[in-house]
């Protein structure tokens, strides 16, 4: 069904609003797939925060223009889906892991993060990163390691401390019993 100028206007306003906060795109051919297929991978994206659209190259170009994913233009040929996410490990792991699984059939062809273009290599290896979240949940626990260390260390005082007296009060009443004893 062909878009007229209208829609087609529209489509390029969503898709810029996209890439406008997106980290990266991948660009994959999706020749010969299910349509059920593609709707399982369209559900997998959108669980992962992921934008998944087939598109027309000619729009998708339009909307990637004057974007520091310019350069992705020259790769925009054939039938292509995309995929654009604020995460760019994201985007990368769930169509790389569509990718693997077995659609042979659905190829990634490059992707983009600001100012730099990849090939498809390069995102199967950022597919292979772990995901914003667990690098920040791996950064908390880096930073806080040394704050617990301490907080034990400095409770570490007092309980020694405690821990003493509590020796001495024992000692001093076993001998004060072993004299009582020993005096009967």
């Amino acid at each position: 069904m062909a878009l007229n100028l209208e829609q087609k206007k529209s489509v390029v306003a969503e898709v810029s609003a996209e890439v406008a906060g997106a980290q990266a795109i991948v660009v994959a051919e999706y020749r010969h797939l299910q349509v059920g297929e593609i709707t399982a991978l369209r559900a997998k994206a959108r669980s992962s925060g992921v934008y998944f659209r087939v598109l027309k190259n000619t729009l998708a170009r339009r909307a990637v223009a004057d974007t520091p994913f310019a350069g992705l233009a020259d790769h925009m040929v054939g039938p292509l889906a995309y995929g654009m996410s604020s995460d760019p490990v994201a985007v990368a792991k769930v169509l790389h892991d569509f990718a693997k699984g077995s659609n042979e059939k659905f190829v990634i062809k490059a992707g983009a993060m600001p100012g730099s273009v990849m090939n498809a290599k390069d995102v199967a290896n950022l597919a292979g990163l772990p995901s914003r979240d667990r690098l920040l949940a791996l950064l908390m626990g880096t930073m806080k390691a040394p704050i617990g260390k301490f907080v034990r260390t400095l409770n570490e005082v007092p309980g020694r401390f405690v821990r003493t007296a509590a020796a001495l009060r024992d000692s001093k009443q076993t001998t004060e019993q072993s004299t009582e004893q020993a005096a009967a």
